[in-house]
């Protein structure tokens, strides 16, 4: 099993399929990421990348990042006090999950994830419920030009709760249906927020003085791959390669969350 080591508990690797050991240890901070590369293979990417026209994307520029995505991220409907607005969000939500469905994209990339993790785990990926209404899963993003350094914790992002089942780890789930020739790839920082970090708050994002000195693992994505990573940690997209004509970085996106009852849920 080849690794990017960088000790015990900080490092990437390269696995055929993903098991339940996998996600356990990326949920619990003993692997940084684990990718599986050319999950889908060839044929899938075509007839799916082929689809990608029928569905409606909005260019998204806060500061963070420039990206042309399709379906709704919940963290782009928080308050400042930390609530869910929830009217634009599930109108949108509603919306995407029915031109998800005319796009007719098959094999369905979100779908299909979900089913290989479920397996793994040992039992179904379900979708996280607000207040018994499932949340959107299966964002698409189209970033080619990086992002600031951030980090994804749905316990800091709504600090009262937003879920009805509690999450106790987090994790972010990406599958690669279009990559650059060079670039584009995702690089995780052995360090986590606490509060002094906000001394280096960019708004959207770090300044990257905030990662000084912690081990950092870089992994670079192949066409087809899937990869899961631990989002809790500091992390960034990487911009994409120059010199040619068209770098594109595409990929289905979503974040899973570990219950108390060892169950997995998933939203974006």
């Amino acid at each position: 099993m080849p690794s990017t080591a960088l000790g015990p508990s900080f490092s990437a690797v390269d696995v055929p399929s993903f098991s339940r050991q996998h996600i356990a240890d990326v949920a619990a901070g003993r692997l940084a990421a684990a990718r599986v590369p050319g999950f889908f293979d060839r044929a899938a990417l075509e007839t799916m990348t082929a689809a990608l026209h029928r569905l409606p994307t909005v260019d998204y520029y806060p500061v963070r990042v420039a990206m042309t995505r399709f379906g709704p991220a919940l963290n782009d409907y928080r308050t400042p006090q930390g609530a869910l607005r929830a009217d634009p969000y599930w109108q949108d939500a509603e919306a995407s999950e029915r031109m998800w469905r005319e796009a007719g994209m098959d094999p369905d990339p979100a779908q299909v994830s979900l089913d290989v993790l479920g397996t793994a785990w040992g039992t179904k990926v379900t979708t996280a419920t607000i207040g018994g209404r499932p949340a959107f899963v299966g964002m698409m993003r189209e970033i080619n030009s990086g992002t600031l350094l951030h980090y994804d914790d749905i316990h800091l992002e709504y600090p009262g709760g937003l879920f009805d089942q509690e999450i106790v780890s987090q994790l972010t789930y990406n599958a690669y249906l279009v990559v650059p020739d060079e670039g584009g790839g995702t690089r995780l920082w052995q360090h986590r927020w606490e509060a002094s970090d906000d001394t280096h708050r960019q708004r959207y994002g770090y300044d990257p003085r905030v990662v000084d000195g912690c081990r950092q693992v870089t992994i670079a994505p192949g066409p087809g791959d899937a990869l899961l990573f631990n989002p809790n940690h500091y992390h960034r997209v990487l911009p994409n390669g120059q010199g040619h004509e068209r770098q594109r970085r595409i990929t289905v996106t979503f974040f899973l969350g570990l219950t108390p009852a060892g169950d997995l849920v998933a939203w974006s």
